[in-house]
């Protein structure tokens, strides 16, 4: 049994400093627990990305204080438990599998959220050239059946450069490149949550690989003016 959702339970009604450091050695123990469970994980991606070998979990888990220096939310800790699997880092431009539990609200997802601007132009770029590859990896049945659909915000309007009939402008549209799945409570109190999201990165697998190869040629610079 994992004890995570009680944690972040407690967490949630009590999210200030004093609480944390009177019960510091709970959460010591969730998130040592939850740096194992990432860890067979990492295990299991690197059979499909290897460069993840390279990476340990506390390159993957994200910090539980908060950056709230420009936030109305002055909360100082986050309510979730959370890690991001990418072969170029939590931080990378690139696309990657995530992680995410929090009672009520557990999911497991993958893509690439708000792309900054070159690297934006580069999937649309991919996506004018290669829509139709895009189309068949999100249309295959095993696929529909765990992510309906790609999530993320969307223009109103064409983007620049591509004309409103273009024949995957509803991918050209969009900002984000994520799709997602549920995770219920129970499957993460029992641990089956690890074998849940892996199935599904396993999954989605095609549709990261599709992403890379436009942000690759970003973060690179081969494709740069």
């Amino acid at each position: 049994m994992r004890p995570y959702l009680k944690f972040l339970s407690s967490l949630a009604e009590n999210n200030h400093k004093d609480w944390m450091d009177a019960n510091r050695d709970w959460y010591q123990s969730n998130r040592k627990e939850f740096l194992e469970d990432v860890e067979v994980m990492l295990k299991n991606l690197s059979e499909l990305e290897p460069a993840l070998s390279a990476f340990k979990p506390k390159d993957c888990v994200f910090r539980q204080n908060r950056d709230i220096r420009f936030s109305a939310n002055k909360d100082p800790y986050k309510t979730n438990f959370a890690a991001y699997f990418s072969p170029k880092g939590k931080k990378s431009e690139g696309p990657g599998w995530y992680l995410h539990i929090q009672p009520g609200n557990s999911f497991f997802a993958g893509g690439i959220w708000m792309p900054m601007a070159e690297t934006l132009k580069k999937i649309r770029k991919e996506i004018d050239y290669s829509g139709a590859e895009l189309a068949e990896i999100l249309s295959k049945p095993e696929f529909v059946k765990m992510f309906p659909t790609i999530e993320g915000d969307k223009l109103k309007t064409s983007p620049r450069d591509y004309d409103a009939d273009h024949p995957y402008i509803e991918f050209l549209r969009m900002k984000s490149f994520i799709v997602s799945s549920p995770i219920a409570d129970k499957d993460v109190n029992s641990g089956n949550f690890l074998n849940l999201a892996f199935q599904g990165f396993s999954v989605m697998k095609p549709f990261l690989d599709f992403l890379d190869k436009a942000v690759e040629e970003v973060e690179d610079g081969s494709d740069l003016l």
